[in-house]
């Protein structure tokens, strides 16, 4: 009984082995099967398969040009940094090797102590003290799923470097960017604006010379490793980036610095809203300074969401516009600069009152008198014979109402309305600078007309752009028009020499002749209420050779007039001009054209 017992046993477990064996023969089989079929039948298309997924097709930026000034000084540029990428799933899978128990290879340990934790935790707590980083706000960023996260952006080479050394190939990389920096903080800086993520221009001059700063991206296709690295040998094609361009401005870095420390102490002295000016080359008319009082960093949201003030403030010129009107009448004809008048502080023309600021007697003044003095009532009487037209024509050829030319992004132009619109006091208005506005660069340009000799230019801002082989593009000067004769402008020149000297205790220059209208308008609220003061000083010095063209402009200053508000601004401009040009003095006037009889 017992023998038959154990022989069912025996029975049984053979049977057992049988089957496991026949199992075992069935797996074997299908797999050396599968690997024939890998290795014999589909092996190419295993391979080609395997490297389509290690080959990426990866961009190759370009490095974006460099923004200079006109003495080469750096104002913007690109530098090297990186995006440091995680990727999630290896992060949650991650096991730290314990260094006191590898003796050979990689290991991890924070601070020279083991790790207690593994996972996303292990390797936050590895890669946080390096990025400067909360370990918990690095957990959490490593612990969502997929395979791709942005643990930091802007990461200098230096800490990327030491990323590399902490042992996390394939879970912690770095993917090369650029990051635009600014050397000059709130100067220009709205002017010179700022780029967005992708590192394109939005604002500013980044914005107007993006297609030359950009430059043309490439490519390389390779095999990609753990961590994004380039298996040696494998690269298939490639092109190369084309770096951009270099811009040089013509703005001097030296200068525009002064007028903005110039403008910011004028606000707190006269209490004025706000304040702008532009200094510009007589000869070339291009820009040296272009600043405003307002405090905006390049590459800022406020640079990249806001036009720079001195770019986009328009306003009435007030009686600044009396240069061009005294202009168009000399030179059409209509009067010579010493004609005489007898010119009372107010009259009234057709219904219309006119008033000069300031209460005098019926005074005996020649046409140049009427400029310096800055009277309205003369202004009017001189234009009897002036037709509409011819106001309006002078006005367009000082460039009023017409496009700088520079281009800058949010630039206004101002308003001109042509004389069908005007009614019976605009056409009176107009001739003392109200009834139009301005931006700076036209009111500067239109009295470096007269600085010019009479010769209307463009005024410009880019001096050259060189591409990544050295190669300089020089942007030359525009051809210039001829607007008035070089005798009337001579006699205009003259006359704003008067109109200067009226004011020459707070913008007199020792040793130098200077010409200069001051201009004082009252802004209109857009609901017919004039509600506040807009007051302005525009001239060139030398007189007697003309090397600069400055306007200043004031908002609400405490003294309104724009002789002893804006004026004392150009007087300190140009001064510091004088002595950093080191400008030779100017000659004795000689047969200066009389003011009254």
């Amino acid at each position: 009984m017992r023998s038959l017992v154990n022989l069912a046993k025996t029975r049984r477990f053979a049977f057992r082995c049988a089957a496991i064996g026949v199992v075992m023969a069935v797996l074997f089989g299908v797999c050396f099967g599968q690997l024939a079929n890998i290795q014999l039948l589909n092996g190419k298309v295993t391979a080609e398969a395997a490297t389509a997924a290690r080959t990426l097709k990866v961009p190759v930026g370009a490095r974006r040009g460099k923004i200079l000034d006109a003495n080469g000084a750096v104002l913007a540029q690109s530098v090297e940094r990186y995006t440091i990428v995680a990727d999630p799933q290896m992060a949650q899978g991650f096991v730290p090797t314990d260094c006191v128990k590898q003796t050979v290879g990689r290991c991890h340990e924070v601070g020279g102590k083991p790790l207690e934790v593994k996972g996303a935790a292990a390797v936050a707590r590895i890669i946080a003290p390096v990025l400067g980083m909360n370990a918990m706000e690095v957990g959490a960023k490593l612990s969502v799923p997929g395979r791709y996260a942005v643990i930091k952006k802007d990461v200098e080479p230096s800490v990327k470097r030491k990323l590399d050394k902490l042992n996390l190939g394939g879970i912690i990389y770095g993917e090369l960017s650029e990051q635009r920096v600014y050397s000059g903080g709130n100067m220009i800086g709205a002017l010179l604006g700022g780029v967005n993520d992708k590192g394109h221009g939005v604002s500013g001059i980044e914005a107007k010379m993006d297609k030359e700063l950009s430059g043309a991206d490439g490519y390389k296709v390779y095999q990609q490793g753990n961590g994004g690295v380039e298996i040696p040998g494998t690269l298939t094609a490639s092109k190369d980036a084309k770096n951009g361009s270099d811009v040089r401005l013509t703005i001097d870095s030296d200068v525009d610095w002064y007028v903005k420390k110039t403008l910011i102490d004028g606000c707190q002295r006269f209490k004025a809203d706000w304040a702008i000016a532009v200094v510009q080359d007589a000869r070339t008319h291009q820009i040296i300074a272009l600043e405003d009082n307002d405090d905006i960093a390049a590459g800022s949201d406020a640079a990249k969401l806001n036009v720079s003030r001195a770019v986009r403030q328009t306003f009435e010129p007030g009686s600044v516009g009396k240069v061009i009107s005294v202009a168009g009448m000399v030179q059409s004809g209509v009067h010579q600069m010493t004609d005489r008048f007898q010119v009372p502080d107010h009259f009234v023309k057709k219904g219309q009152s006119f008033h000069d600021a300031v209460w005098h007697p019926v005074s005996n003044w020649t046409l140049a008198g009427v400029l310096q003095n800055s009277s309205n009532v003369g202004t009017v009487m001189a234009a009897e014979n002036y037709s509409d037209q011819q106001r309006y024509d002078f006005l367009t050829k000082f460039g009023i109402g017409e496009p700088t030319g520079l281009d800058l992004p949010g630039e206004s132009s101002g308003t001109l309305t042509t004389p069908k619109a005007w009614d019976g006091r605009t056409r009176d208005t107009i001739l003392f600078g109200q009834g139009y506005a301005v931006n700076l660069m036209q009111l500067n340009n239109a009295v470096g007309v007269v600085a010019d000799g009479g010769v209307y230019k463009k005024p410009g801002i880019i001096e050259s752009i060189t591409d990544p082989e050295g190669h300089a593009t020089l942007m030359s000067p525009q051809d210039g028009t001829r607007v008035i004769d070089q005798a009337v402008n001579a006699q205009l020149s003259d006359a704003m020499e008067s109109a200067q000297g009226h004011y020459q205790a707070v913008t007199g220059i020792p040793g130098y002749r200077t010409a200069g209208k001051s201009g004082t308008a009252e802004v209109n609220d857009g609901d017919g209420r004039l509600d506040s003061i807009v007051s302005d000083w525009s001239g060139f010095l030398p007189a007697d050779n003309p090397r600069f063209v400055i306007t200043v402009v004031m908002s609400n200053p405490e003294g309104s007039l724009g002789g002893i508000t804006a004026g004392p601004l150009f007087n300190q401009i140009g001064e510091f001009l004088m002595q950093k040009y080191e400008v030779p003095t100017s000659g004795p006037r000689t047969n200066a054209i009389p003011v009254d009889w």
